[in-house]
């Protein structure tokens, strides 16, 4: 169900993401573990490779295809699955989306997935780089409309975006099938088991 590249770039990326909220909240003051420089060294380094990780990543879903999972399903597809979550999976309904090696995302999720990849992730990364680079910005006298204080406004609220993004990925994740484990087993050994 899962090529190599793809559980490297999924756990590469959960890895760097996590250590980026860690210490992206103890840079904004949030509480203190390393200390703020170190913080700052480690969000900064943590970033620059996430961000080559996300740019081959763009390049292996482009030449293998699989950015055909990414493509939005029927509106009435999407509220099928969000009365899924949101009533049916209380009820002991079965799943309206059934993963296949070319559909491995339900419609909620390929919505999802849109979102992070066109919306939060660009927005992390302007953000970021604005923020990391406004001495050079402010010199040669680009985005000068734009303080210093509204693009850490932004960053922080992609960031809480991007938290908000990982609960509800490991939420849905761990319900996805009737054995809670069976996706992140998935995400390890690249195949769909049935546990029993």
């Amino acid at each position: 169900m899962y090529a190599r590249f793809e559980r490297f770039w999924h756990w590469s990326q959960a890895l760097l993401i996590i250590l980026m909220l860690a210490t992206g909240f103890e840079i904004h003051g949030s509480y203190a573990l390393i200390g703020f420089e170190q913080a700052v060294s480690v969000h900064s380094f943590s970033a620059w490779v996430l961000i080559g990780l996300w740019i081959f990543a763009w390049f292996w879903h482009l030449t293998t295809g699989e950015w055909k999972q990414y493509i939005p399903s029927a509106p009435d597809r999407i509220l099928s699955q969000i009365r899924f979550y949101a009533f049916e999976i209380f009820q002991g309904k079965a799943h309206p989306f059934h993963k296949k090696r070319d559909s491995k995302l339900n419609p909620l999720q390929r919505l999802a997935y849109l979102s992070l990849h066109v919306m939060i992730g660009p927005a992390i990364w302007i953000s970021g780089l604005l923020y990391l680079f406004y001495k050079d910005w402010a010199a040669m006298e680009l985005f000068s409309g734009i303080s210093l204080t509204i693009i850490a406004m932004i960053h922080t609220a992609a960031a809480f975006l991007m938290l908000a993004f990982v609960v509800a990925h490991l939420y849905l994740a761990l319900t996805m099938d009737e054995h809670p484990l069976s996706g992140l087993r998935a995400m390890i050994t690249g195949y769909e088991q049935d546990p029993d």
